[in-house]
């Protein structure tokens, strides 16, 4: 019956950091959000101030049950964590499951979100960041000409724009030792041939570019997978064995109190400090 404390102060220090990281996002995506102009991109997956802002919210509320439902061994408060980890994990499985028996399927999806993302670049400061550092070694969805379906990169003689039939800077291939950045590096790129233009810019595809850094890393994909579903499975098995631990204590203190087992209602609450080891050895 012993180790209550190291399993409890375990459960509580690992959903303290995540509280705290949850916190930081949340923060840092309510910032971005209210720095933002009005009238700009506000969908979910879009949005990359909202998406930190929902991702954040939805971390902090669960860790905080972890959290205090670990240091006031409150059942009721680790129940409620220990089912939504339990979903969380479950929901993780079945979409990588999903994922691998539906590449094709969920290989276009992400294909048209990414399409969406650059029709509306230059809507969204914090979508436009993304974009750019995504493109550090590829350009747009397919290849470099998938700009053309952004109004401002689109190639038409009737396009008033100085950036038309051109890409973005973030398409430019740097040279080594280069200190000024060439903001103007794109364009006119749409007109040249693949391996004129391949000269200056990337021309694959990120989609393609993804998927290429997925095969030829699996082992570091598969680990970093791994080790968080791991995380999420120990994080569940410590919220069980406190809440384990805590019945026993109830159902002990219900046999003594008065010799009757009914007589006393089960306390969902105990001191934050409370020695449940000394408690299980009576």
């Amino acid at each position: 019956m012993r180790g209550y404390r190291g399993i409890k102060y375990t459960l509580f220090i690992c959903c303290y950091i995540f509280w705290v990281v949850s916190a930081v996002l949340a923060a840092v995506g309510i910032y971005a959000k209210i720095a933002k102009e009005k009238d700009v991109v506000d969908t979910l997956m879009l949005d990359p101030a909202l998406l930190l802002i929902v991702v954040g919210s939805a971390m902090f509320l669960i860790t905080f049950l972890g959290c205090f439902g670990a240091l006031r061994n409150g059942t009721c408060l680790l129940k409620t964590f220990l089912g939504i980890l339990t979903a969380i994990l479950l929901l993780q499985i079945a979409a990588g499951v999903v994922g691998y028996l539906f590449t094709d399927m969920v290989m276009e999806r992400t294909e048209r979100l990414m399409m969406k993302a650059i029709v509306r670049y230059r809507e969204d400061r914090d979508l436009e960041n993304a974009i750019d550092f995504i493109q550090k070694k590829c350009c747009g969805v397919e290849s470099y000409k998938d700009w053309s379906q952004n109004v401002y990169f689109e190639c038409l003689h009737t396009n008033p724009s100085l950036e038309a039939c051109g890409v973005p800077f973030s398409c430019c291939i740097r040279q080594q030792n280069q200190t000024v950045l060439n903001t103007m590096c794109g364009y006119g790129m749409q007109q040249l041939e693949e391996t004129t233009a391949g000269l200056d810019v990337f021309t694959i595809g990120c989609l393609e570019k993804i998927a290429w850094w997925a095969k030829h890393n699996l082992l570091l994909v598969a680990g970093l997978t791994g080790s968080l579903l791991l995380l999420e499975f120990c994080m569940i098995g410590l919220a069980a064995a406190q809440i384990s631990r805590i019945k026993k204590v109830q159902h002990l203190e219900n046999e003594n109190a008065d010799g009757s087992r009914s007589g006393k209602k089960e306390n969902d609450w105990y001191p934050a400090f409370a020695d449940f080891d000394e408690r299980g050895d009576e």
